[in-house]
């Protein structure tokens, strides 16, 4: 883990380049951690790989969109870096578009349903990563 956490800095400025939001390199040593914090990428505690994934849940019936009607980009991507409040998807209810926001900042670890399918109430939509 030490030739890895050497190399932390390079491997933070090849990221700084892209749109990853999180990189998880295990080794046999260890596990390091870079993620974005705003513009920086900076490693992350190992002790936020242990925590357990937290599940969005739909708050409604309705169809779940990953983006806006009139956009072609889906609101978040999976491994993407949300803020808490951030509009996650959509729930299309009638005329009414409902905003699935996320609870505490995270990384988009998973996107359980697909564009556009019927969702009842407390349907499990993303899973999080907490920060």
């Amino acid at each position: 883990m030490q030739d890895t956490a050497l190399r932390a800095p390079q491997l933070a400025a090849w990221l700084a380049g892209t749109d990853i939001g999180l990189l998880e390199l295990r080794t046999p040593q260890g596990t390091l951690r870079l993620g974005r914090q705003g513009d920086d990428v900076v490693v992350l505690p190992e002790e936020l790989a242990e925590a357990e994934a937290l599940v969005v849940h739909a708050p409604s019936l309705g169809v779940f969109l990953h983006s806006h009607p009139l956009a072609t980009a889906p609101l978040v991507r999976a491994g993407q870096r949300v803020a808490a409040g951030q509009t996650l998807g959509l729930l299309k209810i009638g005329p009414l578009l409902l905003p699935v926001t996320a609870p505490q900042p995270g990384i988009v670890e998973r996107i359980c349903v697909d564009d556009a399918t019927a969702v009842g109430y407390g349907t499990p939509l993303f899973e999080l990563h907490p920060l």
